[in-house]
């Protein structure tokens, strides 16, 4: 009896010393991402250039640029990017003259075809209207997930001038890792939208 209980307590002993040895299972480190240094204040200033149709206020840690090359080739005197070199970001500005008896729905539909683009990699759309303090009427996109482009827009006086536009960060689209970022400069597309001005 003395015996069984012996051999029984070693037996024990033994499953025991078996289960509590297994091999450490290693687990990788989630991926990190660089921090991003924001700037702690949003700032404006205003871009009134000589000959241009619209005016609007940006960031003072942005950069008013154009393409010259897309210039020539499409014949856009006045499509602007605003650079964002701090987080490797563009909003890119294409202005588009409603002449008389084109179709201001054409503008909007080649708009929501352009952003519809992205659902390949979207999670969502979101697309609400808005209208500015001064008048001027608009869509502004919110595109969820690893899409290329954040945020579109577009904005028009209903009767000669229309303007659309993206921001795109110069990166894979990753949403974790641009999302501090997006957020900052979501800000600064809502202000450039709330004081844009047509001439």
């Amino acid at each position: 009896m003395k015996k069984n209980r012996y051999i029984f307590g070693l037996a024990l002993l033994f499953i025991s010393a078996m289960v509590a040895c297994k091999p450490e299972t290693i687990m990788p480190k989630p991926r990190g991402y660089f921090k991003i240094d924001l700037p702690e204040q949003h700032t404006y200033r205003t871009f009134d250039s000589t000959g241009f149709p619209f005016t609007f206020e940006y960031p003072v840690y942005g950069n008013v640029v154009q393409d010259l090359n897309l210039i020539k080739e499409e014949k856009e005197p006045y499509w602007i990017n605003v650079s964002f070199p701090s987080v490797n970001a563009m909003v890119y500005l294409s202005y588009k003259v409603i002449a008389p008896g084109a179709d201001l729905n054409n503008l909007v539909i080649e708009s929501y075809k352009l952003t519809n683009a992205h659902n390949k990699k979207a999670d969502f759309i979101e697309a609400p209207p808005f209208t500015t303090k001064s008048g001027l009427e608009g869509v502004f996109y919110t595109v969820g997930g690893n899409a290329a482009s954040v945020y579109q827009f577009y904005v028009t006086d209903k009767s000669k001038h229309f303007i659309r536009g993206s921001l795109y960060f110069n990166s894979t689209p990753n949403a974790d890792s641009i999302a501090p970022a997006a957020a900052f400069l979501r800000k600064d597309i809502e202000h450039l939208i709330e004081t844009l001005k047509f001439r």
